[in-house]
């Protein structure tokens, strides 16, 4: 299996629309680490405290590595998706658009190592991508802007001391993490239906697009179907900077979100175990 998964990762980072994301991260944070950098985070800060006025006075300059980590993440993060489905909507279409479904199983593994596999590697891709951000944003700009309190908007403003920073971004990333991985093998449920991989990644952002925008509409009549939609728990990284943290609905939100993804993968197995390989 180690040996298949090994393959399926040669497969995905042999193809250059596997480095759109980590290009399109390695260009744009530097960007953004150059402009906060020039405007000294006035903007943002104006923005933080512009509603609360003369109650609200700042001591000394917010700008920091943490804060510029915590925008860049915030910034990037609703444009994930649209990365992570280039390749998930590849990992089986590729191999059909390719003719290589029949060379691929005259070996002697089994459907299910192969479902597995591409499902291991989906994933793995999507870890990296999130390790290049994590490496990007938090670390690259704590090197640069060093560390300190970080005051953010989520809802209300908070402000966290430096000592009681670091460990909310490994939490929020591995939140962050879960949910994607849940994009991903959305997509990889898809490309196992079809035969090119622009029907897979068009149809995952269609549904986040619909399901988004349903879950944003002010109407009641949505409320009751709002938890079954798996993009209302997309931004649940947010609240481990909030405080107290409401685990009760992180811890919710993670198993809904495991649950999405254990059961695409069942289906996919499902869907592969019954095709009808003819090419």
């Amino acid at each position: 299996m180690i040996a298949l998964i090994y393959i399926e990762l040669q497969k995905i980072f042999r193809k250059w629309r596997t480095y759109i994301g980590f290009i399109a991260i390695g260009i744009l944070i530097p960007l953004a680490q150059w402009a906060l950098y020039a405007e000294g985070m006035r903007g943002y800060q104006s923005m933080l405290t512009r509603q609360l006025g003369d109650s609200f006075i700042s001591g000394g300059n917010v700008l920091n590595g943490f804060l510029l980590a915590f925008i860049t993440l915030q910034g990037l993060y609703i444009h994930f998706p649209f990365l992570i489905v280039l390749v998930g909507g590849d990992l089986f279409s590729s191999e059909s658009t390719a003719g290589t479904y029949r060379i691929l199983l005259t070996r002697p593994i089994s459907r299910f190592q192969v479902v597995t596999a591409k499902f291991i590697a989906g994933l793995v891709y999507t870890a990296s991508l999130l390790l290049w951000l994590f490496l990007l944003s938090l670390v690259l700009s704590y090197i640069l802007f060093g560390g300190g309190a970080l005051m953010v908007f989520v809802q209300k403003i908070y402000i966290f001391a430096s000592d009681d920073v670091f460990w909310r971004f490994l939490s929020a990333y591995g939140f962050a993490y879960l949910s994607l991985s849940m994009v991903c093998t959305l997509a990889f449920t898809f490309s196992s239906l079809v035969e090119n991989a622009i029907g897979p990644t068009i149809a995952t952002l269609a549904i986040i697009i619909v399901f988004t925008i349903l879950s944003l509409l002010p109407f009641e009549v949505l409320d009751s179907f709002r938890p079954y939609f798996f993009t209302t728990y997309l931004d649940d990284w947010k609240l481990f900077f909030t405080d107290p943290i409401d685990y009760a609905t992180v811890i919710n939100s993670a198993v809904i979100v495991i649950s999405h993804i254990i059961v695409l993968y069942l289906i996919t197995l499902f869907i592969f175990l019954k095709k009808d390989i003819l090419t």
